[in-house]
């Protein structure tokens, strides 16, 4: 009988897969340092334009002048008073200023706070009134909205980036004159007390902060709960951000192709782990080329950068892989997709029908993981050569230790194969929330010596080390006794031909007081019609008829956290809203 204590997956690990890992004791910046040294002049950062007439160009930004520009501002972030560990926020979408300012907070001692910058000013004011920010970093497009929100806070002093310091030179000077005020990006000057970015960069020039960063220094608030209510800081320290950047670096230097030959596409946001660590960190570790997309919604730019820029690994999520299938000139083949060697999706269960079919379209491989804010980032993850399981999250990464248990005392390890909560340690488990003790001892345990997270993922693992992600222990739901899963109910839907999206969620039962209902939100492929009455039918033979939504909603889009995760919780306030 396999056991989890075994680590079952090594086995299935590819061959050169490290089964451990030698975490140094460095702070995260040090890889900077590092990469500046073996190779100054290869390019760490690509920042494209795409202008009419003339097409796609673009500025590079060396590993030299990352490291000496977020050197500086190290060093003017303690001149203006930054003390060790204190939080610093940044407002900013994937950009270069973000790269600098992620990697100057962390010089300078601080603590990166990094939020959505489309959040509203009152959830923006809550993370970072949560955090005690006295500092953050702005695109000049979210200034205003920065010093509305700055009088409800502890913010001290805000500096200022304008977008356009790091395009092309063209395309600099035509955003000037065309687009600058139209698109809300000019500033006129900073308040009193405040500072522009590029200022700094050059007061400071050549200057470094002299500040003892050790490896248990907190280095990241990560902000997480989006799906299930008041966003919670997830603290990490620097060790944790080392270790899952070597984690997710044993998986990728399998590849055939030198690791500093690689281009990462960078469109998944930066202001989450996902982007922080297994973009910006390990393309810096590996001295890669990154390609920043500020807005992933913006699907020609997306597609338009692949190809002019020839990515070869791509981290998205299901939504983005799925916008891409659906694309017209994909679907025709006038996109050239095929310099994509591996795609990674996470943040979201990854539909079948979209991974076979962007494959397909692609010639690239996708390859399902799994990674948690509190662990930040990636977990799990399929091989590149074996066995890639379709609806599996894959192999936990070396040093991660993994149990599933039981759902209903939370401590008995239950069989292989069968579901419960899914449970790890490893050296990238976070120090716990901020502020937040009691949420911290929920899910931070003791046992055998091992500090475990308790995911609320209900999850199984098979005999071979795969793991298998069958929906959040909240999103549960209980239908004429039956335990129903939404996750398996939306991949039962997803493979309808005219579906491009859906939600599925427990709604209270509109007839049975004290009863739960399923409801399904499907968003359909343009130009296609769907009644709901076909939906039930085509699930006819593919779930249980308890499992089955009866009750049905077309809608145009589904509503998601910045990651792709649809956001249930809205579904049910809107379904609340409606009655």
């Amino acid at each position: 009988m396999v056991t989890y204590a075994e680590r079952p997956w090594i086995k299935s690990y590819d061959v050169g897969m490290p089964t451990s890992v030698e975490i140094p004791e460095v702070p995260l910046h040090q890889f900077l340092k590092d990469t500046r040294l073996r190779m100054p002049h290869n390019t760490a950062m690509i920042t494209p334009a795409n202008l009419p007439l003339i097409g796609r160009i673009s500025r590079s930004i060396t590993y030299e002048e990352l490291d000496r520009a977020s050197d500086a501002l190290a060093a003017a972030l303690v001149d203006l008073g930054l003390k060790k560990s204190d939080r610093v926020a940044i407002v900013m979408p994937n950009s270069a200023a973000f790269v600098i300012s992620f990697f100057g907070i962390l010089k300078a001692g601080g603590v990166v706070a990094a939020t959505n910058p489309t959040y509203p000013a009152e959830r923006m004011a809550q993370q970072i009134n949560d955090c005690d920010a006295e500092f953050v970093l702005a695109l000049t497009l979210f200034y205003d909205l920065v010093k509305e929100l700055q009088p409800r806070t502890k913010v001290k002093t805000v500096i200022a980036a304008n977008i356009k310091e790091y395009l092309p030179p063209l395309a600099k000077f035509l955003f000037t004159i065309a687009k600058e005020k139209k698109e809300g990006h000019f500033l006129e000057d900073v308040q009193a007390g405040d500072y522009w970015f590029q200022d700094l960069l050059s007061r400071y020039d050549g200057r470094q902060a002299n500040v003892g960063v050790q490896p248990d220094d907190l280095a990241i608030f990560q902000y997480t709960g989006g799906t299930t209510g008041v966003a919670k800081a997830a603290m990490s320290k620097h060790r944790a951000l080392v270790a899952n950047m070597l984690q997710t670096e044993g998986f990728l230097d399998l590849l055939e192709t030198p690791a500093e030959a690689h281009v990462f596409l960078g469109a998944v946001p930066f202001f989450h782990v996902y982007g922080l660590v297994v973009v910006v960190s390990t393309s810096v570790y590996r001295g890669c080329q990154v390609v920043l997309v500020p807005n992933p919604r913006d699907i020609d730019d997306v597609l338009g950068n692949i190809e002019t820029f020839r990515t070869t690994l791509f981290p998205g999520v299901p939504a983005l892989y799925n916008a891409i299938n659906n694309h017209p000139k994909v679907q025709n083949g006038e996109i050239d997709l095929s310099s994509l060697q591996l795609c990674i999706s996470g943040s979201a269960p990854l539909p079948e029908a979209t991974k076979s079919e962007f494959e397909r379209l692609s010639g690239g491989s996708v390859r399902e993981g799994f990674g948690m804010s509190e662990a930040p980032t990636a977990t799990h993850v399929n091989p590149i050569y074996k066995e890639n399981r379709s609806g599996s999250i894959g192999l936990p990464l070396p040093e991660m230790d993994m149990r599933i248990v039981s759902l209903e005392d939370g401590e008995t390890d239950v069989p292989v194969g069968e579901v419960g909560e899914l449970v790890m340690a490893g050296p990238n488990v976070m120090a716990g929330y901020h502020g937040l003790l009691e949420e911290t001892q929920n899910v931070l345990r003791e046992k055998d010596g091992m500090r475990w997270l308790y995911t609320g993922d209900i999850a199984r693992m098979d005999e071979d080390g795969y793991f298998y992600i069958v929906d959040r222990k909240k999103d549960m739901a209980i239908i004429g006794g039956y335990n129903v899963y939404p996750t398996a109910v939306e991949n039962a839907v997803a493979a309808h031909a005219a579906v491009l999206e859906v939600g599925v969620a427990a709604i209270p039962h509109p007839e049975r007081e004290g009863q739960e209902a399923l409801k399904a939100w499907i968003v359909l492929k343009p130009g296609e019609t769907l009644e709901a009455d076909a939906v039930i039918d085509f699930l006819g033979d593919k779930l249980a008829p308890y499992e089955i939504p009866r009750r049905i909603a077309f809608i145009a889009e589904l509503p998601k956290t910045a990651v792709g995760k649809t956001l249930r919780r809205e579904l049910v306030r809107m379904e609340e809203e409606t009655n």
